[in-house]
């Protein structure tokens, strides 16, 4: 069954209202990649001290609805194929596909078209 789309919306607004975390002087150091690090271990990192003017923390108020987490943005639940013989198990009112990178451009030209027999959307094809 699909979520109401009140759930969507309101995952959909807490994403735009989410800041961007970032690793503790990664703004600093060139050496220091931005990506999230926890700052749990170190004695003087100002984010763990939730200092002002240093980025925000990562907490369990910024996470979207329960029953929409991990969803594609339309609400369906996304399905990671390989093969075609994938797709047969399917519905296309609750389930949206995404084709593997491993995959080929034979395989992927093959799953696309049973796809689209089957009424599926497909979420990394470059026609939608």
């Amino acid at each position: 069954m699909k979520p109401s789309g009140r759930l969507i919306r309101l995952k959909n607004e807490k994403n735009r209202k989410r800041p961007r975390f970032v690793r503790m002087n990664s703004w600093f150091l060139k050496r220091l990649d931005d990506s999230w690090r926890n700052p749990r271990r170190s004695l003087d990192n100002k984010i763990r001290l939730e200092k002002k003017g240093f980025p925000p923390r990562v907490k369990v108020g910024y996470r979207g609805p329960s029953e929409v987490r991990g969803l594609h943005p339309s609400g369906l639940i996304e399905v990671l194929v390989a093969t075609p013989a994938q797709l047969n198990d399917l519905n296309p009112r609750r389930h949206i596909v995404r084709i593997a990178s491993s995959v080929g451009a034979r395989k992927r030209g093959e799953i696309l078209k049973r796809a689209k027999e089957l009424g599926l959307r497909v979420a990394n094809s470059l026609l939608e």
